[in-house]
């Protein structure tokens, strides 16, 4: 039997990824990510290309447009660096 592991956390943005629509994003070979979301991966690519600090300055204005407070945001977007896609490969 196939071991399907799924985040509980995109691994790009953060969110919950019980909160996407999508139940994830795709893979090229169309099966569902594991790890992504659906906002932040499309058919195998990430849709956003920016640094991990763009990446949490877009996700916290994201945050506050849909009505969160601006320390919340902020609170929640600092674990961005941690997620697996934006950890520095050890050299």
């Amino acid at each position: 039997m196939e071991d399907v592991r799924t985040s509980k956390f995109c691994q790009s943005c953060g969110m919950p990824m019980r909160k996407d629509p999508q139940h994830g994003g795709l893979n090229k070979n169309g099966t569902k990510s594991a790890d992504y979301c659906s906002y932040c991966y499309v058919n195998g690519e990430f849709t956003f290309n920016g640094t991990v600090k763009e990446m949490q300055a877009f996700c916290k204005q994201k945050m506050i447009e849909q009505g969160s407070p601006k320390f919340l945001a902020w609170l929640l977007t600092r674990s961005i660096p941690r997620l697996s896609r934006w950890r520095t490969k050890p050299r």
